[in-house]
């Protein structure tokens, strides 16, 4: 999820949209063509709402749009128990303040005060929300599942959680293998300036940034937390949690169960003559798989219509792999780039069908494979009530931790002398999909988004894990940066006005290396 303001098959649908890309250029990886962001000094003018419609329409296939069962306030507070579980059993912030400034994406703030006062149960690790109806919606705290939301009328999971095992090893040692920092700053930068430009973050007290962390060529150059949060809190992250969901199932591709071009094999579509069939892996990771739903992103969202499946996906208390793969086509695969919650769940998806086939246990997937080889010991990965990774969105973590990620991405994939993602992975995140280059869009790449609209003052190869709220993992590959800003969601908006300020000051403090 990432705030409103940020809205702005085969051949020859691969040719149409390298023939509407802006200077594209062509990427080589396991077969696949990309075009790249666009290389100019004309100021970015991004295409109309109108545009953005009108090319859709023209693609567009005959299937019905059936909205999520339910009703929008019922859903309203399903998010907001959850919300308030994992504030309290997670984070552990204080529930008046969780319940003032946390989480109003899938729980509005307005809406709040037409439910009852969250109701938390420390005895028994759970959160109720009442409705005026006398509907109850609850979420419980399942240790290193996270919090989870119960179906309406039921009282447990429909999975058997799993107490996971960290195997992290001595955290004495330097950072990023241990917590350790050197207390004298690297030469080669600005000191002064890098200070000021973490302090920056913080000026505005309205923003409630909580976390901020810089590091350089690996090392942490700068860093800093808001009240009550330390180097180890683990913190809302919302949709940064879909650069999560590419890079576990980018571990599964350098394990070789999957490649990018294969047709993704989700088993509700494999029907004779199943349309969805021709969707391929990165197609999904394109966020251009061409399900029908609705989103608060898409140009022609209508906030007065019916709850938006992309919400449902957090809050409906149902199998959202199963929900997420029955909806229709409504676009040709790899047509039409929009920012839907299908893709991140369906890549989930993948991740569980691919760790079943290798034998390997899903829940604990994740760390074995990817956050014990990172020194990651403070990500949690929430589910729905079938066990189902929430990936799209319901991932905390430490803003260390998220450090530790975004330097695995400008290390190129390579951690400690091992390839952790294939050769070109990363190259193929942060390079323009080609849907969206069709609508002459330059932001969106493979679950990364990208500076090619200028919207950050940073050079254009930055690229970026995004949440609402405020969250950032931004990586600067000229510079050998990696900048992580957490904050709690009703900051926002000075938040973010605080964040540019810190990047303009980090472009002064660091020079380029590349």
């Amino acid at each position: 999820m990432i705030s409103a303001a940020i809205i702005r098959t085969n051949n020859h649908r691969r040719a149409r949209a390298s023939a509407l890309a802006v200077a594209a250029i062509a990427l080589s990886f396991g077969g696949h063509t990309a075009a790249s962001a666009p290389a100019s000094s004309t100021p970015f003018v991004p295409p109309t709402r109108e545009a953005l419609i009108r090319r859709a329409k023209t693609l567009e296939l005959p299937t019905p749009y059936v909205p999520p069962p339910g009703n929008a306030l019922e859903h309203d507070a399903a998010g907001y128990a959850k919300i308030m579980c994992s504030a309290v059993f997670i984070t552990g912030l204080d529930p008046k303040f969780a319940a003032e400034n946390v989480g109003y994406f899938t729980a509005p703030y307005e809406q709040r005060a037409k439910m009852g006062k969250p109701i938390i149960d420390r005895t028994n690790k759970s959160v109720r929300v009442t409705l005026p109806n006398g509907v109850v919606r609850t979420a419980v705290y399942l240790g290193d599942q996270g919090c989870v939301v119960l179906p309406i009328g039921k009282n447990s999971v429909e999975f058997t959680p799993v107490r996971i095992e960290k195997r992290l090893g001595d955290r004495s040692q330097p950072w990023p293998v241990g917590d350790a920092v050197a207390a004298v700053p690297p030469a080669g930068i600005d000191a002064a300036k890098a200070r000021r430009a973490v302090d920056a973050a913080f000026a505005t007290p309205a923003g409630l940034t909580a976390a901020f962390v810089v590091t350089w060529k690996g090392r942490i150059i700068g860093e800093r937390y808001g009240p009550g949060i330390t180097m180890t809190t683990p913190l809302e992250s919302w949709s940064m949690a879909k650069s999560l969901s590419a890079t576990l199932l980018g571990v599964l591709m350098q394990a070789g169960v999957y490649t990018l071009e294969q047709p993704a094999p989700i088993p509700e579509w494999q029907s004779p003559g199943d349309p969805r069939a021709r969707i391929r892996i990165v197609d999904i990771l394109h966020m251009s798989s061409g399900l029908r739903i609705r989103a608060p992103l898409d140009p022609d969202f209508d906030p007065s219509g019916p709850y938006p499946d992309h919400l449902y996906l957090y809050t409906g208390g149902v199998d959202t792999f199963h929900f997420a793969a029955t909806r229709p086509l409504q676009w040709p695969p790899g047509a039409v780039g929009r920012y839907h919650n299908t893709e991140p769940v369906l890549t989930n998806y993948l991740i569980r069908l691919g760790t079943a086939k290798r034998g390997l246990d899903y829940l604990s997937f994740p760390q074995r494979a990817l956050f014990d080889r990172l020194g990651i010991g403070s990500m949690v990965i929430e589910t729905d009530p079938f066990g189902n990774f929430l990936g799209q969105g319901y991932v905390f973590g430490s803003g260390r931790d998220w450090a530790r990620l975004g330097n695995l991405y400008l290390q190129d994939g390579q951690w400690r002398g091992q390839r952790i993602l294939p050769e070109g992975f990363v190259k193929f995140v942060h390079t323009l999909a080609p849907a969206w280059a069709a609508d002459q869009n330059p932001i969106y790449g493979g679950f990364f988004w990208l500076n090619g609209d200028g919207k950050y003052p940073v050079p254009k190869d930055a690229y970026y894990m995004a949440g609402a709220g405020g969250q950032t993992t931004m990586i600067i590959p000229s510079h050998d940066l990696v900048v992580v800003r957490m904050g709690h969601y009703k900051g926002a908006t000075p938040g973010a006005e605080d964040f540019q300020k810190s990047l303009s000051l980090l472009m002064e403090a660091v020079p380029p290396s590349r």
